[in-house]
């Protein structure tokens, strides 16, 4: 990669933004971790911002420390003892005339990743990593995601969707006569393996819907399918690159919440040793479903592999994907020859790139 493409102007104050209300506020925070280690201090202007779990936004200029055992710890539900209040809108104002302002949400899961913060720096006005409003929201709604996938053409499982108010007896006899058992149930709008349950009987379906949505009013219900785990990176705007094909493979039934981040069982082996001719499918239905989606700075695609039956098939799309050094995404750019602080390089680079290009079209100053 040229050096002049990924280099951003002069003086960037990067705002690194973790934490959250949402069940994944440990793994957004151990993320943050990482890439607070990892970046460019001589670079940037590197400012830490924090959202305790009871949705406060707090100057963390201590997060170097407080997250520096393993990087596992999370931000203390304590206001007091995580820093002072942020005025939000000074906080993201140019301190001088010469400076760019880049927001950097490390934020998993809703009130993150599903379009509200996003929107929010739209407001604000400052260039931002990742997908916009809109490709943040339906990346995070499975069950949007689905339809709009469905109606690029992009193959799926099969798969029901209900919102809470809608499940009833009538149901789980559909579910169990259009998709058979086992299933998988999770909840529409999450992430990182929480609240995903593998049922095998009628009687573990109920309850795998009720935990389902503890965490969200939608229902996800996917059949279950014996296939091989298939990851792949996209890297870009409108004109995205693809990274090489990576495989998961479980130590349990399913790559579970524990498998990501507890265990560390779970194998990674990338590249994937695949046909060409899958990888070159996977490759162009990756960057197919990025651009339907609506994504726009980096995206994790996942896809099932099918040897001996459909072939290839889109799991889903995320936005924010892992991002500690062995998580797949940096490790599949890393194959690619991407190493991980270039790959933060890039990823502002393209936020500062897609803000300037949207400036040009209906904004008035």
């Amino acid at each position: 990669m040229p050096a002049d493409r990924s280099r951003p102007p002069q003086r960037t104050r990067l705002v690194v933004l973790f934490g959250g209300v949402s069940a994944e506020h440990d793994v957004s925070c151990i993320t943050a971790a990482h890439v607070l280690r990892a970046v460019d201090q001589e670079r940037y202007s590197v400012l830490p911002i924090g959202i305790t779990r009871d949705g406060q936004w707090v100057l963390a200029d201590d997060a170097m420390g407080l997250l520096a055992g393993g990087g596992t710890r999370a931000l203390p539900d304590s206001l007091e003892a995580a820093g002072p209040v942020v005025e939000l809108m000074p906080t993201l104002t140019p301190a001088a005339t010469d400076e760019q302002i880049v927001v950097l949400p490390l934020l998993h899961g809703p009130l993150g990743e599903d379009g509200t913060v996003q929107g929010l720096l739209e407001m604000a006005d400052v260039a931002y990593v990742g997908a916009g409003v809109l490709g943040s929201a339906l990346c995070m709604d499975k069950a949007m995601a689905k339809v709009v996938l469905a109606a690029a053409g992009i193959p799926q499982v099969a798969y029901k969707a209900a919102r809470d108010v809608d499940v009833d007896d009538e149901l789980f006899v559909r579910v169990v006569d259009d998709l058979g058992l086992p299933v998988f149930v999770k909840p529409a709008n999450l992430g990182s393996s929480v609240g995903i349950t593998r049922a095998a009987d009628a009687g573990t379906l109920r309850a795998a819907v009720a935990e389902a949505l503890v965490y969200d009013e939608w229902v996800v219900i996917e059949e279950a399918v014996t296939a091989r785990e298939i990851e792949i990176g996209v890297l870009g705007n409108a004109t995205p690159r693809v990274s090489v094909p990576g495989e998961i493979v479980p130590s349990h039934d399913f790559y579970d919440y524990a498998d990501k981040y507890l265990d560390g069982a779970a194998r990674m082996v990338i590249p994937a040793d695949l046909p060409a001719g899958v990888t070159e499918e996977i490759t162009r239905l990756a960057a197919r479903a990025f651009s339907a989606l609506r994504c726009d700075g980096m995206a994790r695609v996942d896809f099932f592999y099918e040897e001996h039956g459909r072939g290839v098939l889109l799991n889903e799309v995320n936005t924010i994907p892992g991002f500690t050094p062995w998580s797949m995404y940096p490790l599949l750019w890393e194959a690619s020859g991407v190493d991980y602080r270039e790959l933060i390089n890039e990823l502002v680079r393209l936020a500062v790139e897609r803000h300037a290009h949207r400036q040009g079209h209906g904004r008035t100053r």
